[in-house]
């Protein structure tokens, strides 16, 4: 399973702008963002914003919703494409959404049982989470509406489980589109999730779609 292992909050310094990619870091005065509010690297500080082009400004938002899933670029680029290719059935910008949000990492990371969608893909690999009751350890499986999501029993009792998701779980604010049980740490899929409910800014999403287009 490959993923990105470098420093994620150079990431945000050079977007300049706030991912969550840190978790409760990313929103604290902790957060290299507010440290250093300037892009990474020797010049940083001193370089001069300059205007982005069509094409700059389509790339920086797709490495921005990119980043924001935790994503490589094949398997981002094959979110994109397939729903460009059955945009006669539905919305392209519907399908993007419908693929990354329904990602069973991202489910976790959206019930509150991560801060982060980088930690709620590492409770994935290792086997912690049950969808319909049956031990899930692919992070890009796809959620459907009404799937049961959990955390296996013996996984309860681990300190991660006993001792750290207590201290935000319970006042952990669960989207509309999700029903979780936080007393059983279970939940399901409602509904899709729109655009707006996703966070993914619609001037990003279309300017990945014409990314892609080209």
């Amino acid at each position: 399973m490959a993923r990105y292992l470098g420093p994620k909050e150079k990431i945000e310094r050079r977007l300049g702008e706030r991912l969550g990619l840190k978790g409760e870091r990313s929103s604290s005065p902790k957060s290299a963002l507010v440290k250093r509010p300037y892009p990474p690297g020797q010049h940083g500080n001193g370089r001069r914003p300059g205007k982005l082009s069509e094409f700059g400004s389509q790339l920086r938002s797709k490495q921005k919703v990119r980043n924001m899933y935790r994503l490589l670029e094949k398997p981002f680029k094959s979110y994109v494409k397939g729903a460009l290719e059955n945009s006669k059935h539905e919305s392209p910008y519907i399908g993007v959404v419908r693929s990354l949000e329904t990602r069973l990492d991202n489910v976790v990371f959206r019930m509150g049982l991560a801060q982060s969608r980088d930690q709620a893909r590492q409770i994935v690999g290792h086997g912690h989470i049950t969808v319909n009751g049956k031990r899930a350890k692919t992070p890009s499986y796809v959620v459907r509406i009404g799937d049961t999501i959990g955390v296996r029993e013996q996984s309860k009792a681990s300190p991660y489980f006993s001792a750290l998701l207590p201290r935000w779980f319970a006042n952990y604010a669960v989207p509309e589109w999700l029903e979780v049980d936080k007393t059983k740490l279970t939940g399901s899929l409602k509904a899709i999730p729109t655009a707006e409910q996703s966070g993914v800014q619609s001037g990003d999403l279309q300017a990945l779609i014409e990314y892609y287009s080209r």
